[in-house]
């Protein structure tokens, strides 16, 4: 409790005489995670009032959800934060997979970015402006949305794509993805770099990734999704992911319309 104590005590100060607080904003965020990490061992526990646990618990969260729109707000804020982060450099991913098409195949799929909710899990919509740019939402922790507009800067058909957000975007980022015919005429290599500047900076990162929801995660799944739509034309659903709680393993009824089905031209 004590440590606890210090911590908040710390944060308070930061938030107060700091000219820039964004860091410690997050700092309180990180700080809600760890408290509802004890309060949910607690909760566990046969010694401890469950009511009491709960009432807690529910505080918490309240504090966290306000403590979340501070990070955000300051984030967004003209307050020198945005410069702060670019100097210390955005967070990169870089995936890659094999998928048994050819690259003008691939290349079509992605090349409309209106098709990149068919695979991409955390994007609930993407609208084309026009030839260079788009309007992308996305899903982020806590059940909040960030909002951008990108622009492709370097377009070489069946080969290459690269696009960058524009300055207003809730999450600086930019990406690029190539299309290389792999060895033996196995289909094609595809490979995606990112680089995006998280709410938060790493502190916001390492939130994200309790969450399940930083992106070097998702992009492996998304990879494998953009593969599954390619070669079998639907995401493939497990069992599990179907049917909730204990049962007999057996084909799912019904396939949930997560992906429409790709028939080799952007839709």
């Amino acid at each position: 409790m004590l440590a606890i104590g210090l911590r908040e005590m710390a944060t308070g100060v930061g938030l107060l005489t700091r000219q820039h607080p964004t860091t410690f904003a997050w700092g309180r965020v990180a700080g809600d995670v760890m408290d509802l990490a004890v309060l949910g061992r607690a909760f566990r526990s046969d010694r401890t009032d469950k009511n009491r646990v709960g009432a807690a618990t529910a505080a918490v969260l309240g504090v966290m959800v306000l403590d979340v729109i501070a990070g955000q707000k300051l984030s967004h804020s003209g307050n020198g934060v945005g410069a702060e982060r670019r100097r210390q450099g955005g967070i990169k991913v870089k995936k890659s997979i094999t998928i048994n098409q050819p690259p003008e195949k691939a290349y079509s799929l992605w090349r409309n970015f209106e098709n990149l909710p068919r695979f991409m899990a955390h994007l609930e919509s993407v609208r084309v402006m026009d030839d260079r740019r788009s309007y992308w939402k996305a899903k982020a922790p806590l059940g909040a949305t960030v909002e951008w507009t990108a622009e492709i800067t370097e377009d070489l058909p069946n080969d290459l794509i690269e696009w960058r957000s524009t300055e207003d975007a809730d999450v600086p980022n930019s990406g690029r993805v190539r299309f290389v015919p792999a060895p033996g005429g196995r289909g094609t290599e595809v490979h995606v770099e990112l680089e995006y500047d998280p709410p938060g900076g790493v502190i916001g990162a390492t939130i994200a990734k309790l969450f399940g929801e930083e992106p070097s995660q998702q992009v492996d799944g998304d990879l494998r999704r953009f593969k599954q739509v390619l070669e079998v034309g639907e995401v493939v659903h497990s069992d599990a992911s179907v049917h909730r709680g204990l049962h007999p393993a057996r084909p799912s009824a019904e396939t949930p319309p997560l992906a429409p089905r790709y028939d080799g031209a952007p839709s």
